[in-house]
């Protein structure tokens, strides 16, 4: 993270100063990516002369948006200390966090050996997450070219059960991992989310939620456990 300054001289960069330009370039493109989301509905209405009636879109607004506003809050205060600055703004902009982006910035961090939090885990969570972006778009553009002779075969009856199990393979497979390096940390959470899923089976669609509350009840576990002389 070095670079040569006017004189010559080699000028070595600070985590902060790495920190700050990301920050700095990350609220630009994040601001950007907003405004482009706003953009489409909004020129769709004025190129259309077709407005929505407020009132009834309040009503709507209203009981849909606080839900995806406390999930919001939870995922940032769950992801970004996962994911880094960088990872969290590419990650937030892209989408599919919780069954792509991060499986795949945990696992980059992890064959790397680097640490969550530091500058060289931003960089490697960055990169896992700007390439699986790109591998995802180029995936969904070769399907919707290839879509009419690809859909038997992703229709198929004996496929049905793999594409229903997807997400529990895909974290399956870094909780092995995860988990090895702390199993004591993994019990609370693990039985947490088993009780509550015998109790209440219908919140398995809650995924969004669930996630960060496990985390929580790990962070909680961990914390008592370190306490008492258990990690």
């Amino acid at each position: 993270m070095n670079e040569i300054n006017n004189n010559g001289e080699l000028g070595i960069k600070t985590p902060r100063d790495y920190f700050s330009t990301v920050n700095f370039y990350g609220r630009i493109w994040m601001l950007s990516a907003l405004s482009l989301f706003i953009a489409v509905p909004a020129f769709v209405s004025i190129y259309y002369d077709a407005w929505p009636n407020l009132n009834e879109f309040f009503v709507g607004f209203i009981g849909i948006a606080p839900t995806f506003w406390v999930v919001a809050i939870i995922e940032m205060f769950t992801y970004i200390p996962m994911l880094g600055i960088g990872g969290s703004y590419l990650g937030f902009v892209t989408g599919n966090l919780t069954n792509l982006k991060v499986p795949c910035a945990i696992n980059a961090m992890t064959a790397a050996k680097v640490e969550a939090g530091t500058e060289e885990g931003d960089v490697i969570s960055t990169i896992a997450i700007a390439v699986s972006s790109i591998v995802t778009t180029l995936i969904i553009t070769f399907g919707c070219f290839m879509l009419f002779w690809i859909r038997p075969v992703l229709e198929a009856p004996i496929l049905a059960p793999a594409f229903a199990n997807i997400l529990p393979a895909l974290f399956g497979a870094l909780g092995v991992v995860m988990i090895s390096r702390g199993w004591k940390i993994a019990v609370a959470p693990i039985v947490f989310m088993l009780v509550l899923f015998m109790l209440i089976p219908g919140l398995a669609s809650a995924v969004g939620i669930l996630v960060p509350a496990g985390v929580v009840v790990a962070v909680v576990a961990a914390r008592l456990m370190y306490k008492k002389g258990w990690l």
